[in-house]
């Protein structure tokens, strides 16, 4: 058996070409999880952060409440939900918006609060109301600091989602955990290595994109860094 095992590859490339269709439907599966964890993350982090930005005592309890989500472990957390909304996308992005709040309303707080004071008092002497002075001039001027946040949220759902395989929605952690449960054969090793590699480059990528992004929102950066 032993010998067997050393002569046979670490991976096997035609399972890979048998299996194209499928790989790439998990890697769909897993950008679409992470997209609507992260939009729907920033959707809710943003309204927490104009909350916390107007009044200012709410930003230790938002914190807080985030900072204790962030910290539960993701298995216990999707074992806790699973009983309550079962093994459905909703459990899956429910644990996974949750891990991106904290993240995404301190850097939301911290590009807002980064604004110069002569940028806001300037803008409010041109006639600026609150709503218009956030949305054209804070906003715009915080996006490095906020993308930023995007980024290591992006990143972090990516890496999330692999888990999410044990509730039944874990795009390219299925092929991880096939793989684990054949892991002393060609074929498990295979879809483990494959599995990780698609994972990493998919982050590397959604990475990249967003530091494309915001380089195309904030030209004006790049001219100052010039």
């Amino acid at each position: 058996m032993i010998a067997q095992a050393a002569d046979q590859p670490f991976v096997r490339w035609d399972w890979i070409v048998d299996h194209v269709d499928d790989i790439w439907a998990a890697t769909w599966e897993h950008i679409v999880l992470t997209a609507i964890a992260v939009g729907v993350g920033f959707v809710i982090s943003l309204a927490l952060s104009m909350l916390a930005l107007r009044h200012r005592r709410a930003y230790g309890p938002i914190t807080w409440v985030t900072g204790i989500l962030y910290t539960i472990p993701s298995l216990a957390l999707f074992a806790f939900l699973v009983p309550i909304t079962g093994l459905t996308t909703l459990t899956a992005e429910i644990g996974l918006v949750s891990y991106t709040l904290l993240i995404l309303i301190r850097n939301i707080v911290a590009g807002i609060d980064g604004v110069p004071a002569s940028v806001r008092e300037s803008a409010v002497g041109m006639g600026y109301t609150r709503r218009r002075l956030f949305l054209e001039i804070e906003l715009p001027l915080a996006l490095p600091v906020i993308v930023a946040g995007i980024r290591i949220a992006a990143v972090t759902t990516i890496g999330l989602v692999t888990i999410t395989a044990l509730i039944g929605k874990g795009g390219l952690g299925f092929l991880i955990l096939r793989g684990l449960n054949l892991f002393y054969s060609p074929v498990g090793t295979t879809q483990i290595v494959v599995g990780t590699v698609m994972s990493v480059i998919l982050a590397v990528a959604v990475d990249l994109s967003l530091v494309g992004a915001e380089r195309a929102m904030t030209p004006w950066s790049r001219r100052r860094s010039r």
